[in-house]
Parts: C-alpha cells; structure tokens; sequence
C-alpha cells in the first residue's frame, strides 16, 4: 500500500481525529507496495526511534490512551506481537480507534479473522477508514460483496486511497462503471496500483479505438494515450515497474528513444524482465549488440521467451546454429511458441526438413500463423498440395497475408482463377505487392480498366517493377498521339506513363527498359536510347538487342549490330534472324544468309516467316544457277 504521508500532514487534512489511526492491516490486507504509517518521521535514525518509544512507553504506564496506541502501533510494526497487544487492548478499551485498528491487525495476524473483524467494526463505526477498508477486504474474502462494498464505500468516501482502490477492483470485477471513477479517485490520492490500472485502462481504450477507426480525426486515441502516460509517470516515479515498462513503450513508440531507455532500464534494474528485453532491442537498434546481449540474457535467465529468442537469432546471424538452437528451446521452455517456430526456420536453412517439418507443425498447432503458412510452403515443395492447403488455409483466416496469397498461387495454378482472385484480394487489401499485381493483371483481363489501375498504382507504389511497367501501358493506351513537332516548341515533358516506365526501367524491369530507349527514340535521343536498349540487351531481352542493333546499323557499326543480332536471333527473335539473313545476302555471302532465312521462317511471326520464305526461295534459286 502507499505510504500517504507523515503523521502531521496526515492531521492537517483534518480527517483524522485520533492521532495513530494509521496502521493498516498486514497479511492479506496489506497492498505490496506500502508499509505501516507510524508516529515518526521515515528518515529518524535508530537512536531517535528508541528514543521516542522509551518517550511513549513512559507516557502509556502513567495511563495515557494516546501513548499507549501509538506504543501499541509502534511495537505491532516491529513484529512483537505479543509486546503490542496489551498496549493496544488498553488504548482500545479507552476509547481509541486507532487502537482498536491496530488490535484488529494483531488479531489477523494471529490468524483469529473473526475477532479481527469485530475489532474493525468498532474502529470503522467510530470513523476509521483505514478500519472500513480492512473490514471491507475482510468481507469480500468471505464472499459478502453487499457488505464488502458499504464499508469499502465508507473507507473510499472518507477519502482514503486504499479504500477507494478496493471499492474500484470490486466494481471492476462485477463490470461496474462506476469502478473507474473510485480508481481515479484512488489514483488521485497517490495510490500507485491504482495509477497504473488507471493509466493501462486508457491505453487500451486508445488501442480499440485506433483499431475501430473511431478517432476520426479528433485526437480522441492520442489524448487517450496522453492521459494514459500520465498515469503511468505518477506510478512508475513511485517505483512501479511495470508502469515504468509501459511508459517506456508509449516513449518509444513517439520517437523518444533517450527517455524511453531510462524507464526501461529503472524497470529491468527492478526485476521487470520484459522491460530488460526492450531495453536490449533498443540497444541492438542503436548499434550496441553487446549490451543488448546482456539484458536479453538477463531477461531470458528470468524466463522471457521474447528475449531467449532474441538471443538465438543473434548467434544465428553469427553463425553459432547450436548456441541458437539452444535459446530457441529455452523460448519454447518459456511458453513462447516463436521459439519452435524459429528452430523450424534454422533447420530450414540447414537442409534438416524432417526436423524443420517437426517444429512448424508444433508451432503451427500452437496457433502460430507464419509456421502455418511456412509448413504448408514446406509439403507444398515436397509435392503434398493436398496436405498444404489446409494449412495455407489455417494461416490466412489467422491473419498471415502470405499465406491468403499463396493460396490465391495454389487456386490459380489449378486453374481457379475466381478462387484466386478472391485470396489475391485478400491479401491486396492488406498491403501485399505482389497480390496487388495479380488482382490487377486479373482485372486487366476482366477488362476493368479502373479497378486495374487502383490495384497497380498501390502495387507500383510499394515498388513492383511489373507493376509500374503494367500501370504505364494502362496509361500509355489512353495518350492521344502526340502532333508532330513544330520548330520553337518547348522541350518535350515526361508524361505520367513514362515516368512509370523509367521507374520500372531502373528497377531492371527489361520490357519497360525497351520501351524508355524507343520512347528516347523517337524523341530523337539516340544515346539514351542506346543505354537502354543496352541494359535491356545483356539482361537477355531479345527485343533490346533487336533495337539495339538496328540502332547501331543505322549508326554505321554494322559488325557490332550482326553480334547483337546473333544473339537475339539465337535466342528465338525471328525478326533479328531475318535481318541477318538481309545482311549476309547483301555481302554475298548466300549459303549463311540462307541459312539465317531459314531460321527466320521457323521462329515467325507470320509477316517475317512470309518475308523470310521469299529471301531464302531466291538465295536457292541463285545459289543453284
């Protein structure tokens, strides 16, 4: 329980009548983070405090009630029940409720509840509140909640911090709304328990409302949120170390990085071994992986899963895959079913697919979506589709995007196209690239042009090359044909379209690359056209080289053009074969260009098998002439 004050301010508020009507009952009673308040200063040396009890005891054998409470309390405090009891029976007997408290305390601690209990009564009528709030607890552990709640109300409407956070729990137990406003008032009062339920309550009330999308625009989650933090300043300054975690979160999560560590170092140095893990990622994310190392080894010693698992990842990127091993079991050890995920995901790596099979399937049991979906990848490889659906299935109804996209693969490869679409869209809406990029080809295919462009935009907006390129040739088909180009014109501006070609183009994209250098071209750009012609060429896109050398023929670099040609040609591009089948007839050298027309009329197209049948008739004809 919390500590409210010294004797003197506590009189000052003028709510207390008799002078030690502080002590509160131990055991069961006492909240974890508070004491005895007694009729001293908390800093007065040992000397002093004998010298206050020889003070008092002198007072209690001349007969004084006041001294013979405040011996009582003193010696109660101390653990010398049997030296306390007398003194407190007399002061009770003189009409003290303070010592009546206090004798009720004593009694519990005997373990004689009952007796306890009347003692409180009679302290809690005469006003003690400290009284009403044990007598309350006393209640309500007896499973009397009417009576638990009139006297608990007694104790919190006097004003006392311990009474209004009991009142509060046991509104919060029946679902009672009025629980929060005793918690606050609890709160308010310096209560440091109370505090954090408070300040966790707003937290999660900011959280449901980001999720719901309630906010609106109005802040109402971030000034949930700013309270919340509040809250947990007040406990986590009072030594709460869970409070301290979570203010550490809130700070982090802002971008305060510096005063998130401290809260966070205040609770590990406490015990708190989540806070310890926190700390260490916020080390490992600052550069520091030693230190991060020592609280995640601290953490894990005191059984956090989170930071065994930080650890095994840690030796796994340094190559120590027994050392890894080893944490990912102790997470397991601790409840935290990633661990038996990630030993899937080591063995994976290693080649034991036996054994990474045995760790999905554990994890995957669990609950644990991403061992779902990787256990499916794993039968799928090994030829069991059958098998891997359904665990596909498991994964993508827990909320694995990964995996409602694979499933819309598995639809589509059995050629399911609407089954397909329906996971692609899925797993579109929840921001996966590459599922944009199918609902988008399937609406092109649709002929729903519209819907396309939305789902490409958002695909080549997170970086799809294939997406750019596709989202160009959407836009490129709307583009009026440009008018020819008149002397003092300004120079040509990049449409849309070519920007996504560009895009695409960078990203390696070898259709898009085609299409910058003929869009260079034609804007009579020979050198850039040239460059990505090039690039598109010797990343093995037959219609770059096709370009490339019909550029550099018209160039004069006729030789270099053959080679391009060739390799084009020999990789299937009938057009580059029949122009080769042009160029060696026209050096008379016939039986090569023949042989090239008919290569030419094998690959097509049409137009080009037609053209190169009538090439390679007439170099036979005069061949045999």
């Amino acid at each position: 329980m919390d500590v409210m004050g010294d004797k003197a301010t506590l009189l000052e508020t003028g709510r207390f009548a008799q002078p030690a009507d502080f002590v509160q009952p131990t055991g069961d009673f006492v909240q974890p983070e508070g004491d005895f308040i007694v009729d001293r200063p908390a800093d007065q040396d040992e000397t002093g405090a004998a010298v206050e009890e020889l003070r008092q005891r002198l007072a209690a054998e001349t007969g004084d009630a006041e001294a013979m409470s405040v011996l009582g309390a003193m010696l109660l405090r101390r653990g010398d029940l049997d030296g306390a009891e007398p003194h407190l029976r007399a002061a009770t007997a003189a009409g003290d409720r303070a010592a009546a408290n206090n004798l009720g305390v004593l009694l519990h601690q005997r373990g004689y509840a009952d007796e306890a209990a009347g003692w409180w009564r009679i302290a809690a009528v005469a006003g003690s509140a400290a009284a009403a709030h044990a007598l309350g607890r006393h209640h309500r552990e007896r499973g009397d909640e009417p009576a638990a709640e009139y006297w608990l109300r007694q104790s919190a409407e006097q004003g006392h911090a311990l009474g209004a956070y009991a009142l509060a729990d046991l509104l919060e137990h029946r679902s009672d709304d009025r629980a929060e406003q005793w918690m606050r008032a609890a709160a308010e009062r310096g209560h440091r328990e109370a505090a954090y339920r408070l300040a966790r309550a707003l937290d999660r009330q900011a959280t449901r409302t980001g999720e719901d999308g309630a906010d609106d625009g109005a802040g109402t989650g971030d000034a949930l949120l700013d309270e919340a933090e509040q809250w947990y300043r007040q406990a986590a300054a009072r030594g709460h170390r869970r409070a301290a975690l979570h203010l550490g979160a809130i700070l982090e999560k802002r971008g305060q990085l510096k005063e998130a560590g401290r809260w966070y170092l205040t609770s590990a140095k406490d015990g708190e071994a989540r806070a310890a893990c926190a700390l260490g990622f916020l080390l490992r994310d600052a550069g520091d992986t030693e230190s991060a190392a020592v609280w995640w080894l601290r953490a894990a010693q005191d059984g956090d899963g989170n930071a065994a698992n930080a650890l095994g990842a840690l030796h796994a990127e340094r190559g120590e895959t027994q050392t890894a091993e080893r944490w990912y079991r102790a997470a397991m050890d601790a409840g935290d079913v990633n661990g038996a995920y990630n030993l899937g995901l080591l063995c994976a790596e290693q080649g034991r697919t036996a054994q990474a099979e045995q760790w999905y399937r554990r994890a995957a049991y669990a609950g644990h979506r991403e061992a779902a979906n990787a256990l499916a990848i794993l039968l799928l490889q090994g030829g069991d589709a059958g098998g891997a659906e359904p665990w596909f299935s498991k994964a993508a109804e827990a909320g694995s995007v990964d995996a409602a996209f694979n499933l819309g693969i598995l639809h589509a490869g059995r050629g399911e196209e609407r089954a397909a679409l329906r996971w692609y869209e899925r797993a579109a809406a929840a921001g996966h690239t590459e599922a944009a990029l199918q609902v988008g080809i399937a609406r092109l295919r649709d002929g729903d042009e519209h819907a396309a462009e939305r789902h490409l935009r958002c695909a080549a907006g997170a970086g799809s090359a294939e997406a750019a390129y596709r989202l160009a040739t959407v836009l490129d088909s709307r583009r009026p044909p440009e008018p020819a180009h008149e002397l003092g014109e300004p120079a040509h501006e990049k449409t849309e379209c070519e920007e996504w070609y560009e895009r695409a183009a960078s990203q390696g994209h070898r259709r898009a690359q085609v299409r910058v250098g003929m869009l260079a071209a034609a804007r009579g750009d020979v050198v850039e056209a040239a460059r990505w012609y090039r690039e598109a060429a010797e990343a093995g896109s037959r219609n770059g080289a096709f370009n490339l050398a019909l550029l550099l023929a018209r160039e004069g670099s006729e030789p270099e053009a053959a080679l391009w040609w060739t390799r084009a040609a020999d990789a299937g591009h009938g057009r580059s074969a029949l122009r080769l089948a042009l160029l060696y007839a026209r050096r008379g050298e016939l039986a090569e260009g023949q042989r090239w027309a008919d290569r030419a009329v094998s690959l097509g197209p049409a137009e080009v098998a037609e053209r190169a049948a009538r090439l390679r008739d007439a170099l036979r004809e005069e061949l045999s002439a």
